[in-house]
């Protein structure tokens, strides 16, 4: 599912326009990208957590030349399943 098809599924699902659907998608996803880049975590209960990982600085290999480079330290979104959706895939 892209998020095409995702905004015209909230939109038959909750009896709104598309435009709105589109609207409510962004903010929720806005909402979630603000939160995680102040280094909060987001729960939705049934859902899952949406939270900041820290990545360590290591050294890594150029494929091409072999050569090693330095790759820097990086926060990282990470997502861990509720029990409820892990629950429902089975």
């Amino acid at each position: 599912m892209n998020k095409t098809e995702l905004i015209e599924h909230i939109a038959k699902q909750a009896d709104i326009s598309k435009a709105a659907a589109g609207r409510a998608l962004e903010a929720l996803v806005g909402g979630i990208r603000a939160s995680l880049k102040k280094g909060n975590s987001v729960t939705l209960v049934g859902f899952g957590t949406f939270a900041v990982g820290r990545r360590a600085a290591r050294v890594g290999r150029n494929p091409r030349t072999g050569a090693s480079i330095k790759i820097k330290a990086a926060r990282v979104p990470k997502f861990r399943p509720g029990k409820a959706l892990k629950d429902s895939l089975n």
